[in-house]
C-alpha cells in the first residue's frame, strides 16, 4: 500500500518543479512601480506636511520664532534639538519623502508621457518643486549633500558648498521657467497646487526666484539684483496666485495641525507673548483670526517656561480646521520682497517701497478675512504706516512680514534671520543662543563622518549659532 502511494506523490512533486515559480516573489498587494503623476502628487503632499506640521519631533520653527510656545514640555522652546533627534527627522523627511519622490517622478515622465511638450512642462514643474525643497534644506543647514545626495549606491555623499548649491538652484529655475509652455498639457489634476495651470507655475517660479534673490541681498547684492529684476515683471499679482496646498476636511488628507492638536486631543501649545504683545501694541485686526481670547483679551504665554493652557489664548479655530491650507509662497511675501527690493534701489518695475509694503499688508489681511475698513484703519496707524513706523526699512518690513507669516514657521525663521526683526531674545533657560541653523543629524556624524567633519569645518562649526553664508549681519 505504501509503495502505491509513493508514486503519485513523487509525480506531483516532479510536475510542480516544472512550473514557473518566479511569480511567487511578486508582491501582489504593493505596486513595484508608480506613475510619475502619482509620485509628483506625493512629493507635493509630503513637502506641505513637513512644513505645516507642529509635531515637535520634526518641525519646531514656530517655537524658535516664538509664534507659539509650549505648555508643559518646554524643551523645544528652549532650543533642544537633540532629545527628539529633530535635525535627523527634518533631514530624512526632506530627502527621503520629498526629493526621492520628485526624482522618481522625473525619471518616470519619459515612460508615462508621449507628448514632448507635455514632458517639458512636467519636468519643469518637478524641478521647480525640487528647487523649492533644496532651498529649504540649504537654508536650514548650510552645506549639504547635493550632487551625490540621491544616488542610492553612494552611502557616503560629500557635502557641497551652500553658496554654490544656491546659485545652481537659481540657474535651474531659469531653465525651468524657459521650458514652461502654457499652450501644452501637464500633470493636470495630479498637480495639487495649481491643477496643472502652467501660467500659474510661471508666476510661482518667478516669485520663488524673487524670494531667493532677496535672501542673498546682503551677501551678494549684484547677484540678488540681477535675479530680482529678472523675476519681478512675472511674479504674483494677487492672492489668487498663491502657491497653496489645499487639505480636505476628512482624513487622511487633512492638515497636520488638526491631526496633531485636535484629533490627538493635545493641548501642547499657546501663542507666545512675543507675537501676541507685538500685535496688541499694533492693534492688529488679524488677532481674532490667529488666536482666541482669554477673559476678553489676547494673552500670550512666556517662552521657555511651563504655561497653563487655560490661562492663555489658544490657536484659533480657523488654523485648527482639518482643511486649513498651507501656503508655499504667498502674494503678501512677494510684495514684501518687492518693497525691500525697492528700498535697496533695485528696479522692480515701478512702485515705491512704501506702496509695495502697504500692498503686502493688505494682501495678508485680505487673505485672513479682515474687512476692508479695518485694513484701511490698520494701515493708517503711525506705528504701521511706512512713513512713520519706527526704524529702518528692515525693521518696518521685518516686523510686518513676520506677522504675515504666522503658521509658516520656516518662512518666519528665514525672514527673521535675514532682517533681524523682530528682535527675538532667547529665553533665560535656553540651551543655546538663538538658533540660526539646524545642526547636522547625528546619523551623519556616525555614518558619514568624513563628509560631516569636512562640512562642519568649512561652515565654521556644526553649531546652532553658526550663521549661514548669506547671514552676514
Amino acid at each position: 500500500m505504501k509503495k502505491i502511494l509513493i508514486i503519485p506523490i513523487l509525480l506531483l512533486v516532479l510536475s510542480s518543479c516544472n512550473k514557473d515559480t518566479s511569480n511567487l516573489n511578486i508582491d501582489t498587494k504593493h505596486a513595484s512601480t508608480a506613475p510619475s503623476y502619482a509620485l509628483f502628487s506625493n512629493g507635493q503632499r509630503n513637502l506641505a506636511d513637513v512644513l505645516a506640521t507642529p509635531n515637535v519631533n520634526i518641525n519646531i520653527f514656530q517655537l524658535i520664532t516664538q509664534q507659539w510656545t509650549e505648555v508643559t514640555y518646554v524643551d523645544e522652546s528652549n532650543y533642544d534639538l537633540g532629545t527628539r533627534n529633530i535635525s535627523n527627522n527634518w533631514w530624512r523627511a526632506m530627502y527621503k519623502t520629498v526629493l526621492i519622490n520628485l526624482e522618481a517622478a522625473k525619471a518616470g515622465v519619459s515612460k508615462d508621457v508621449d507628448n514632448a511638450d507635455e514632458q517639458k512642462n512636467d519636468l519643469a514643474m518637478i524641478d521647480i518643486m525640487e528647487v523649492y525643497t533644496w532651498q529649504v534644506l540649504v537654508n536650514t543647514y548650510g552645506n549639504i549633500p547635493y550632487k551625490e545626495a540621491l544616488d542610492p549606491n553612494n552611502l557616503f555623499p560629500k557635502y557641497d558648498d551652500a553658496k554654490t548649491i544656491y546659485y545652481d538652484l537659481l540657474s535651474r529655475l531659469d531653465t525651468s521657467i524657459a521650458a514652461l509652455n502654457p499652450s501644452a498639457a501637464s500633470f493636470g489634476s495630479a498637480d495639487l497646487v495649481y491643477g496643472g495651470d502652467i501660467a500659474k507655475w510661471q508666476k510661482f517660479a518667478n516669485s520663488l526666484k524673487l524670494n531667493m534673490g532677496m535672501v542673498i541681498a546682503d551677501s551678494d547684492p549684484a547677484k540678488a539684483q540681477a535675479a530680482v529684476e529678472s523675476a519681478a515683471p512675472n511674479v504674483f499679482t494677487s492672492n489668487a496666485d498663491n502657491a497653496v496646498f489645499t487639505y480636505f476636511s476628512a482624513t487622511p488628507n487633512v492638515n497636520p495641525v488638526w491631526t496633531n492638536l485636535v484629533q490627538s486631543g493635545r493641548n501642547d501649545y499657546v501663542p507666545s507673548k512675543t507675537i501676541v504683545d507685538l500685535m496688541n501694541t499694533l492693534n492688529d485686526p488679524r488677532r481674532s483670526e490667529f488666536f482666541t481670547t482669554i477673559d476678553g483679551v489676547y494673552k500670550g504665554g512666556t517662552v521657555g517656561i511651563g504655561n497653563s493652557f487655560a490661562s492663555y489664548s489658544h490657536p484659533s479655530d480657523k488654523v485648527e480646521q482639518p482643511d486649513f491650507p498651507y501656503i508655499f509662497l504667498s502674494y503678501s511675501q512677494v510684495e514684501f520682497d518687492l518693497a525691500e527690493a525697492a528700498a535697496r534701489g533695485f528696479n522692480v518695475g515701478g512702485g515705491t517701497a512704501a506702496a509695495h509694503y502697504a500692498t503686502a499688508i493688505e494682501a495678508s489681511l485680505d487673505y485672513w478675512g479682515v474687512p476692508a475698513s479695518a485694513v484701511a484703519a490698520y494701515l493708517a496707524q503711525p506705528s504701521v504706516a511706512y512713513a512713520t513706523a519706527p526704524g529702518s526699512y528692515k525693521q518696518k518690513i521685518g516686523i510686518q512680514e513676520y506677522i504675515s507669516l504666522y503658521m509658516d514657521g520656516f518662512g518666519a525663521w528665514t525672514v527673521q534671520r535675514r532682517l533681524d526683526f523682530p528682535a527675538l531674545v532667547a529665553p533665560p533657560t535656553a540651551q543655546s543662543a538663538f538658533p540660526v541653523r539646524y545642526t547636522y543629524p547625528v546619523s551623519e556624524q556616525n555614518l558619514n563622518s568624513q563628509s560631516w567633519t569636512a562640512a562642519s569645518s568649512t561652515i565654521g562649526g556644526d553649531k546652532v549659532d553658526t550663521k549661514l553664508w548669506w547671514d552676514i549681519n
